[in-house]
């Protein structure tokens, strides 16, 4: 039940409630409370946030499950057209339910150099508008049905077998908890109803300045703009608050948000921090358009909004606020993305201004190697994540197919200066991409590790292992490179031995082959291709009529009466050997994209 998820958040958000709603119980103090019995109201506040707050988690956490594949695709229509950029903004919030999130993957895809500032700006603007889509959904109120939904919901994952059908559950599940939640904050709060000092202290909020703040507050605890607008919603059901005021605490979660991404931001790249900076610059700005108009955009929201005739004072209340804080909360985050759209590119300058380059490291200060993809932020979507660890699987491939290349064909003592000089600098090129090899591998299976800590399906496990064997079979390839064939080759290099032409041809095109082969299954992981993987497989039976040719010669030469002709023998036999290990792990490789495949 993601018990972990919930410890980690819990004891902020509790802190978080205490401030909120305890505060102005304190205020309050001084009046007459003979009718209050503040423990069970303070445990009735704490047991409903506890509730609405894990609820979202849950439904958080289905939704992102469910849409699996959908959300890389989405991602992946990222273009510079900025409209396109709104709308993918605003889909993958609406369906992950919250900005914050769709804010740190986007700091994640910049920091991984798949994103660019100005294509992040537009996602972001949208982001604000998916969003509301919680606060919608929180202001239909029907809480009638919370019992229901969590019966449902809790059944549906417990017996499902798919694990989609399981996602779709703990999302009913999720859901059913958020309007429980607001049915127990509810009830714990009816009795201030009649209660004139929380009164008096609520309407304090009438000052939208501390509304703002407040809600600012209040969201960088909790780090979700989405709970925030939902406890307004639940304190405006109760006729605590007026539509200005709640207009104004739903503006102050816009700004709090932020927070989220300013510390996903901290030690990240120029760009990334930037991208933070753009976040804060919208929300911030955006709410300095509307604040000296309030009432018009309260005008707007009720216009929209439903009525309520037959009931009167508090009921009305509680029947039409709820809405109407909803849909102001939606019309200011559209507003503001049509107002500042066509000034993206007055963002990005003012971004690059705020956050500017700094000073390139001097060589000596440079790391031998370090990971290009793998962000922590895009851990919570264990799809794309894998994606990025496949991508930076594609690295060291390609770093252990530059050691084979750089590998020179076995040559010795006898042969020119020349040669002898490109082979022993060569030998020092594959120490360097070997050393490279072994950071990345142990960055990679790091990464995958703290993958395993998130819900993944049986798939998304599935390919997680397979992720893993990769890497290994890669940094294998490597080490035989390094540990076997480079000292063959050195040995090579100090014995006094002469190679003939028709086994240095015939040896030339055994290590031409497995190079190839190696190549070819990096390629099959990196892009996909099934064909690739095939090839690599059908190289196979040609490599093995070599490898034959290669004994046969053998076997002609031991007869010869050279003094020398074993440790040829030796030297030509464990080189052939070693060439033959590396395809072995290559084959391997191939089969494991295949299986992938075939699943």
């Amino acid at each position: 039940m993601h018990l972990t998820i919930f410890s980690n958040i819990f004891r902020v958000k509790l802190v978080a409630l205490l401030f909120l709603f305890c505060s102005p119980l304190v205020w309050a103090a001084q009046g007459n409370a003979e009718n209050i019995q503040y423990p069970s109201m303070i445990m009735g506040l704490l047991g409903g946030l506890a509730l609405f707050l894990y609820g979202m988690d849950k439904m958080s956490n289905a939704l992102k499950s469910a849409a699996g594949s959908r959300l890389k695709t989405l991602l992946a229509k990222l273009t510079t057209n900025r409209v396109a950029g709104v709308l993918t903004g605003a889909g993958i919030t609406a369906t992950i339910q919250s900005s914050s999130v769709t804010t740190v993957l986007l700091i994640g895809f910049i920091s991984a150099g798949l994103m660019s500032l100005a294509q992040a700006t537009g996602v972001i603007m949208g982001a604000n508008i998916g969003t509301t889509v919680t606060a919608q959904i929180v202001a239909f109120k029907i809480t009638k049905a919370a019992y229901v939904m969590v019966a449902a919901g809790f059944l549906t994952q417990f017996i499902a077998k798919a694990d989609q059908t399981k996602h779709y559950g703990n999302m009913l599940f999720g859901l059913g908890l958020i309007f429980l939640g607001m049915n127990v904050m509810s009830d714990a709060m009816s009795p201030l109803r009649d209660y004139q000092p929380f009164i008096d202290a609520m309407a304090t909020m009438d000052n939208p300045l501390l509304a703002i703040l407040l809600a600012a507050l209040f969201t960088a605890l909790v780090q979700s703009s989405s709970a925030t607008t939902g406890i307004v919603i639940v304190l405006a059901g109760q006729g605590f608050i007026s539509l200005e005021s709640g207009i104004a605490l739903a503006m102050g979660a816009n700004i709090g948000t932020c927070v989220t991404a300013l510390l996903a931001a901290i030690g990240k790249s120029r760009e990334a921090k930037q991208t933070a900076s753009v976040h804060i610059l919208f929300n911030i700005i955006g709410v300095f358009i509307w604040l000296p108009m309030i009432s018009t955009l309260s005008d707007w929201s009720v216009a929209l909004s439903p009525i309520h005739p037959d009931l009167t004072d508090v009921e009305r209340l509680g029947a039409e606020l709820p809405r109407q804080i909803a849909n102001a909360n939606t019309l200011f985050n559209v507003v503001n993305t049509l107002i500042m759209l066509p000034f993206v590119g007055g963002f990005v300058w003012l971004a690059k201004k705020i956050i500017p380059k700094t000073p390139k490291p001097t060589i000596s200060e440079r790391p031998i190697v370090a990971p290009k993809y793998l962000s922590k932020e895009l851990l919570m979507t264990p799809d794309i994540a894998m994606d990025q660890a496949q991508l930076e699987i594609g690295r060291v491939g390609r770093r252990v197919c530059n050691m084979m290349n750089a590998l020179p064909p076995l040559t010795s003592k006898l042969a020119t200066q020349q040669e002898q000089s490109a082979a022993v600098e060569a030998l020092g090129k594959i120490e360097t991409l070997e050393q490279q090899v072994d950071i990345l591998h142990g960055h990679i299976l790091f990464y995958l590790g703290r993958l395993r800590k998130e819900p993944l399906s049986q798939v998304q496990s599935d390919r997680q292992i397979m992720l893993i064997s990769v890497t290994d079979q890669l940094e294998s390839i490597a080490d035989l490179i390094e540990d076997t064939l480079v000292p063959i080759m050195d040995k090579s290099l100090h014995a006094e031995i002469s190679i003939s032409p028709e086994m240095q041809s015939t040896l030339d095109e055994i290590q031409d082959k497995v190079t190839h082969a190696l190549l070819d299954s990096v390629n099959a992981i990196r892009r996909g291709d099934t064909q690739r993987a095939k090839r690599v497989l059908n190289t196979k039976r040609n490599l093995n009529a070599l490898l034959d040719k290669v004994l046969a010669h053998q076997a002609e030469r031991l007869v010869e009466h050279n003094p020398n002709r074993l440790q040829l023998f030796s030297i030509e036999m464990e080189w052939t050997e070693s060439l033959k290990r590396v395809y072995t792990v290559t084959k391997r490789i191939a089969k494991l994209h295949l299986r992938e495949k075939k699943t």
